[in-house]
């Protein structure tokens, strides 16, 4: 069969941002991308999670070799917020100039489409890697991990080789993510009539002490050179139900970015001794619980797998391909909890500052590009 022309690629695009996989649905993504696979000599396997929802992993290669090079993407998106602020209906996959418009068009089904392409080419030439390439694509990466969580667990990530996640770079080469943990911290108090507060314990004002403790907790954490400083935030607060009772419930919620040197283990530690301190104060009575926590990745600037796609990549858009950080979490903090060590790096087309925006788009040109660099990394890496 002959190679894929530029605006086969395009469609297969649009076809993915057409399917709505908001917070869901990427049973029907997964459909999309077998039939893809199917149709070209490739077997692919779906792994539900839930209804409507399941993983995808495809194979190609020499199925002898202990070599596994992997392309890596999530199968959903973010919710597009009101429609109405939208200049394009953000399922039609708009075509305006050279730019593509869509929920998803950066974060990252364009990303998945050149990963699906290059299965689909390098499977049509027919010529032997000596290895295995490895599509996995994951539900559920924008709200908990779920898919990559899961596929970890089945041991998906036991024999990697290396990664490359295609979340929005903007053609650069991501080396290090932060990590993120979200958090809940209930409070429990005591309703009764606010003319008579002493009959009742404010779960309101207990919960606000802990906002006051958070805020100076993590002044003395480390700055990581490569990541910077641990960012901390309160984000969501629910409190109270009328302006006459005392409230016997509050809630918070908090998310944190932790970096290298002040992990996972050492933010929940914290946050447990906040806490508990407050917990032995009169009538004080906080709950934490952890509802994901996403390690950070840092993979050396040196390293083989930079460094060959950044020779791939300079030559494929004549420039200098930058090398960055970024202080999002991606699905590589599930596959690397392996006890399997591999690098992992993060590479895709459309801007990092395009994800989850509104009238969100991708540059053609740099999703053409950046598919065939993840062609010619595959071969080099298998070489």
């Amino acid at each position: 069969m002959s190679i894929m022309e530029d605006s086969e690629k395009i469609q297969i695009l649009q076809h993915l941002i057409q399917i709505n996989s908001v917070n869901g649905n990427e049973a029907a993504v997964a459909d999309y991308i077998q039939q893809l696979f199917t149709a070209h000599g490739i077997t692919a396997k779906q792994i539900p999670y839930a209804e409507g929802r399941s993983n995808l992993v495809a194979e190609i290669g020499d199925p002898t070799s202990d070599k596994v090079f992997s392309l890596s993407g999530h199968l959903d998106t973010v919710a597009t917020g009101d429609t109405a602020d939208w200049q394009w209906d953000p399922f039609a996959a708009h075509i305006e100039g050279n730019r593509l418009y869509g929920r998803g068009s950066a974060d990252m089904k364009s990303g998945l489409a050149g990963m699906v392409i290059t299965l689909l080419n390098l499977a049509d030439q027919q010529g032997t890697l000596n290895g295995r390439l490895r599509f996995i694509g994951t539900v559920g990466e924008e709200n908990g991990a779920m898919g990559s969580r899961m596929l970890t667990e089945q041991g998906l990530a036991d024999d990697l080789s290396a990664m490359v996640i295609g979340e929005p770079t903007g053609g650069n080469i991501v080396y290090a993510h932060n990590g993120s943990l979200n958090y809940h911290v209930y409070s429990q108090g005591l309703g009764a009539h606010s003319s008579m507060p002493e009959k009742g314990i404010n779960a309101v004002t207990n919960l606000a002490k802990y906002i006051t403790a958070e805020a100076t907790a993590f002044d003395d954490a480390p700055v990581s050179p490569e990541l910077g400083p641990l960012v901390h935030s309160v984000t969501v607060f629910n409190g109270g139900e009328q302006v006459n009772s005392i409230p016997a419930k509050a809630e918070l919620q908090g998310n944190i970015r932790p970096i290298p040197e002040f992990d996972n283990a050492a933010v929940i530690k914290r946050l447990n001794e906040i806490v508990d301190r407050l917990n032995t104060e009169k009538d004080e009575d906080l709950t934490l619980h952890v509802d994901y926590s996403f390690k950070p990745i840092i993979s050396q600037q040196d390293s083989p797998l930079v460094q060959l796609t950044k020779r791939i990549a300079d030559k494929e858009f004549d420039r200098e391909t930058q090398l960055q950080v970024i202080h999002g979490a991606t699905d590589a903090s599930e596959f690397t909890k392996s006890s399997n060590d591999f690098p992992v790096i993060v590479y895709g087309a459309g801007e990092w500052n395009e994800a989850h925006a509104t009238n969100e788009f991708v540059d053609l040109d740099q999703f053409i590009h950046v598919q065939h660099v993840y062609q010619q990394l595959a071969q080099a890496f298998l070489a």
